[in-house]
């Protein structure tokens, strides 16, 4: 008896799940069952993409500056430099050691941040240090395309493979005790004439420029940090550094009546006091393309403040002409990294969507947008990012397309272009300085040209 009760509750409970079972076609959009039908698949690959360079954008006081020479085959040459302030140790009036000094040596080191994008194994670089000729100074917006004036002397060199995740070890000085080795965080270190460290710091001219930070930065007027183009080997790469956490280090001897003791003195980088001027030399594909006269069908995608694409739907408004009254339950843009482009240069993490207002400024779409109902969940349904298995990047933008076909919107301009990825779920539309990735692209003429897939349901009114 038990046995032939649980084969009816079997039973009961199987026919229960077969009932709910639904063809995968249909769409539930919440309509009467005299009305509903299975949801179709459109896929509208008729999208017009030109590429375009990226606006300006105010480059300073960035988390990660990047310092550029990178020779990619696809796109052209990319170069980065870099504009830093340097302040009085402590950041205030500094008074000398007693004793006579002596520098054993001085040393600019630069933290290493994530980030680099080019070729670490076989390029080597030359790092050039110069003195400005033009003070720069915090808070003041300097924008990417601002080039800086510095004097043509050397402060320092350095020639380096960039190992921007390898630990190094270095002396900790330590006054009045010996001196100590220690492992320390990945970082450049180049060396710094001496000369200069006498002239502003430690020097007994430098008396009026130790008394304030103010009469020694007017003096210094900051650093600047480029990379040799006819010694740097290789394809070269765009490197990130962490600049407030940058120094001059000093390492110095104080002799006080025969007693020797050694110490150091450090000079840091301003916070918020550093810019990047950034560069982009186009090959000439690129620029046929920004041009509007390629005819391969490809289109770029660049980071560091590099290239971006304009993206329209032309026919949008008719896309159910014939069909009758529908409701669109999902419209998802598809854009898949050209086969072949993401060796050995990874495609970008992350991509972001935006649309102009009529006054020609960026807003998010609709579906991106924490105003309209059906971007509340933006930051976990958007999309944007990297697929590595399929090689895609997906955006939803079913409310921005329905808007489109029924007029309640006007496209005044749309636009795809990289995005800070480590900001998360967080939909960032600011063109970014600080990563350098790249997304080579079909509008046409391929199979994995950019698509529009628009999941729809057909209503009887």
């Amino acid at each position: 008896m038990k046995f032939s009760k649980l084969g009816l509750l079997t039973l009961l409970i199987s026919l229960f799940i077969l009932n709910s079972c639904k063809n995968q076609d249909s769409i539930g959009l919440g309509v009467d069952a005299g009305s509903q039908l299975n949801g179709t698949l459109m896929v509208d690959t008729n999208i017009n993409v030109t590429t375009l360079p990226e606006d300006t954008v105010a480059a300073y006081a960035l988390f990660r500056t990047p310092l550029s020479y990178f020779k990619d085959p696809e796109l052209g040459i990319t170069e980065a430099n870099i504009a830093a302030a340097i302040n009085l140790p402590g950041s205030t009036t500094y008074t000398l050691p007693t004793g006579t000094l002596t520098i054993d040596s001085s040393v600019l080191v630069l933290p290493y941040a994530d980030g680099f994008y080019g070729d670490s194994l076989t390029s080597r670089f030359k790092l050039d240090v110069h003195q400005l000729s033009e003070q720069i100074k915090s808070g003041t917006p300097y924008y990417n395309n601002k080039v800086w004036a510095y004097d043509a002397a050397l402060l320092g060199t350095k020639t380096f493979t960039a190992r921007s995740h390898d630990t190094i070890r270095i002396f900790n000085i330590l006054k009045g005790r010996s001196d100590t080795l220690i492992k320390a965080a990945p970082q450049l270190r180049v060396p710094i004439s001496p000369a200069f460290v006498n002239q502003y710091l430690l020097g007994d001219g430098a008396t009026a420029y130790r008394a304030s930070t103010t009469a020694f930065q007017a003096a210094v007027k900051g650093l600047y940090l480029t990379l040799d183009k006819s010694q740097t080997t290789g394809p070269g790469g765009n490197i990130m550094f962490t600049l407030d956490s940058a120094r001059i280090t000093v390492y110095y001897r104080a002799n006080n009546a025969g007693v020797i003791d050694t110490s150091s003195a450090t000079m840091p980088v301003q916070i918020g006091a550093h810019a990047v001027q950034i560069k982009h030399t186009y090959s000439t594909k690129v620029q046929a393309a920004i041009n509007n006269t390629s005819t391969d069908g490809l289109f770029y995608l660049k980071g560091e403040v590099g290239l971006r694409a304009k993206v329209s739907f032309p026919n949008i408004k008719n896309t159910f002409a014939g069909v009758g009254n529908v409701v669109i339950n999902r419209a998802e843009l598809v854009v898949k990294a050209a086969p072949g482009t993401t060796i050995p240069y990874r495609a970008a993490p992350r991509l972001t969507m935006y649309q102009w207002d009529i006054a020609k400024q960026r807003t998010r779409i609709q579906d991106a947008s924490a105003s309209d109902p059906r971007g509340a969940n933006a930051g976990s349904t958007f999309g944007g990012f990297y697929n590595s298995a399929t090689g895609e990047y997906h955006f939803t933008v079913t409310g921005y397309i329905q808007d489109l076909i029924s007029g309640k919107t006007v496209d005044y301009g749309t636009f795809i272009s990289p995005v800070n990825p480590a900001l998360g779920s967080t939909i960032d539309i600011s063109p970014t300085a600080q990563f350098a990735e790249r997304v080579i692209s079909f509008g046409k003429n391929s199979p994995d040209r950019i698509k529009l897939n628009i999941i729809y349901t057909k209503i009887n009114k």
